[in-house]
Parts: C-alpha cells; sequence; structure tokens
C-alpha cells in the first residue's frame, strides 16, 4: 500500500528563509502515456495523516481530471523540520509553489479537515485586492468534514492536551495503539488495521511526533484568522459543495447545522453512518456525490462505469 504510493510520486523543492525542504506530491498524469486536456484537481489532506489518504478515490477522479497532491510539510513523506514556524498560510504557499512548478493556473478543489483550512486560505487569496478580478483560479470546490468554523470545532481529548503547553512532553507517550483509539471515536465505520498501520507509520516518519505539538496550533490559527477564512465561503464566487460524514464528533452534524445559517446557498450533502474520514469510510458515497457536483457544473462528463448517486 505505502510502497505503490511512494512509487507514483516525487519530490519538489521549497524554500523558505534560506533553506530547502523536500515535499513529497503525486501527479497522475506523471502516470499517463496519453496526457490530455484535463481540468485541475487539487487535493488537499487533513491532520494527522497525509495525501495516502486520497487512495480509495485516486482511480476513479485520474479518468476525469489531472489530479494533484501533495503531504503538506510536517506531514507524511515530506519534510518535517522541528524549528519551522508551521502555519496555514504556508501550506497555502506550498500548493502555489507546486502549481507554479506544473505550470498550472486553474483548478478545481478538494479538501478535508485541516486541508479545508488550507483551501479556505487559497479561496480567501483569490479575493484578496492584490489578486487580478478577472482572473479566476480555483474554478469550484468540495469540502469534507473539517472546522470551517472554531465556534463548531469539537477537538478530541488529544488534541486539546497537544495544543497544551504538556504537548512536547505527552506526545513522547503517544501510540498506535492510542492512535487507533482515536480513530475508532471519530469514525462511524471502522478503518481496516492495516491501513491505521501505514497512517501511524507515517506519522512517526522523519521524527513526525515531534512536530505534531507545533502544527496543532492550526486550531489557534482558526480561530485569529475567522473573520478572513470565514469570508472566504460566504463571498467566494466559485461553486462550492459541503460533503459531510454527520456522524463525526468533531465536525458533524453540529458543523453542517452551521455552515447552512452561514453560507448563502449552501449546497450540502449529509452522509449518514459515516464520521470524520469520509474519502476513507465511504469513498464510493464521496464519489457519487462529488462527480453529480462536477456534472452539474459542467467540469466533467460521465464514464460509464463511474459511481451513481442514490
Amino acid at each position: 500500500m505505502l510502497n505503490d504510493w511512494m512509487q507514483s510520486g516525487e519530490y519538489f523543492s521549497y524554500s523558505k528563509h534560506n533553506s530547502s525542504y523536500e515535499i513529497f506530491y503525486c501527479d497522475s498524469e506523471k502516470l499517463e502515456a496519453n496526457k490530455g486536456d484535463k481540468p485541475v484537481l487539487l487535493l488537499i489532506h487533513g491532520f494527522p495523516t497525509a495525501s495516502i489518504d486520497w487512495q480509495h478515490l485516486w482511480p476513479q477522479l485520474a479518468k476525469h481530471f489531472r489530479v494533484i497532491t501533495l503531504d503538506m510539510i510536517g506531514f507524511g513523506l515530506s519534510d518535517k523540520p522541528l524549528n519551522y514556524s508551521y502555519s496555514i498560510a504556508d501550506q497555502a504557499d506550498i500548493f502555489q509553489c507546486l502549481l507554479k512548478q506544473l505550470n498550472i493556473k486553474k483548478y478545481h478543489l478538494l479538501a478535508h479537515d485541516y486541508g479545508d483550512t488550507v483551501a479556505q486560505e487559497l479561496i480567501a487569496r483569490q479575493s484578496d485586492a492584490l489578486e487580478i478580478p478577472a482572473e479566476k483560479k480555483i474554478l469550484s470546490c468540495i469540502l469534507l468534514n473539517g472546522g470551517l468554523f472554531p465556534e463548531t470545532h469539537r477537538p478530541v481529548l488529544m488534541q486539546k492536551l497537544l495544543i497544551s503547553r504538556l504537548g512536547p512532553w505527552l506526545i513522547k507517550l503517544y501510540s498506535l495503539k492510542k492512535f487507533s483509539k482515536v480513530f475508532a471515536t471519530i469514525c462511524a465505520q471502522p478503518i481496516a488495521e492495516e491501513e491505521l498501520k501505514v497512517y501511524w507509520n507515517l506519522l512517526e516518519l522523519n521524527n513526525g511526533l515531534a512536530v505534531m505539538p507545533k502544527l496543532i496550533r492550526y486550531m489557534t490559527e482558526r480561530r485569529e484568522h475567522r473573520s478572513r477564512w470565514v469570508g472566504a465561503l460566504q463571498q467566494g464566487t466559485m461553486p462550492l459543495r459541503l460533503i459531510d460524514g454527520i456522524a463525526d464528533p468533531i465536525s458533524g452534524q453540529h458543523m453542517v447545522e452551521r455552515y447552512r445559517q452561514l453560507v448563502p446557498n449552501p449546497d450540502v450533502i449529509e452522509l449518514s453512518e459515516v464520521g470524520h474520514y469520509p474519502q476513507v469510510e465511504a469513498p464510493q458515497q464521496v464519489l457519487a456525490a462529488a462527480l453529480e457536483f462536477w456534472r452539474l457544473h459542467k467540469v466533467i462528463g460521465v464514464v460509464v462505469d463511474e459511481p451513481k448517486s442514490t
């Protein structure tokens, strides 16, 4: 599983403060003999996993899109520097760096969890005064379960401990058993033990546990930049859909209700008996809802064997 994912990707260098960091990314066109003129879909993973949690959707998505994703800095197979100022804005910079390197000017977004917040920052940048008004870079966006509104985000105990002063010491006691217990709490459908071990191995890789107390500061950033990031959803002009596993204790039904209150003309698909990781727990349902959305907005056509929305 992990070896196949690693072999499908490669690395690019991201420079910051006179230092260079290696970032792992995957581009579906790398594996295609006949590269067509497909629209680009950018996938943004969540915390604390990595881009590999998109693997269940990847083959179907690649039929319609040039699919691109990466492991954000501090995650997965990418570098995890300890002395580093991790931030949502910096993660957005990394995505923009890759897009520029690949000469991609327009794209669609599909994001989850922590990745939702990165997507909100990218959308906000499109609305900033510094952007060229006529240059519409993000053409559509689908968000999965995530803390879109800090007032409805319900972090699990481990997240609360990580962001406290005890975080750097408590993380040393973290284990696969505790990691698996968290997933059992936040997911309504069980995730295979083999897959959880892959997530754990990626988390541990390159001293990754040590940077988790720094990465978790995104919860503070969400409060600090609430106006900007919620405003991005309220003022954005691109088609937007929320696909949410409503059995999620972190950002489930209660978050959906807030979304309907705050986002104009909300387009929401509720997945019952699905928790915080819908792309892993119910990939076929997510695919069906996403494909329906893209067909509705004439982004894609129909492929004979694609999942059907029910």
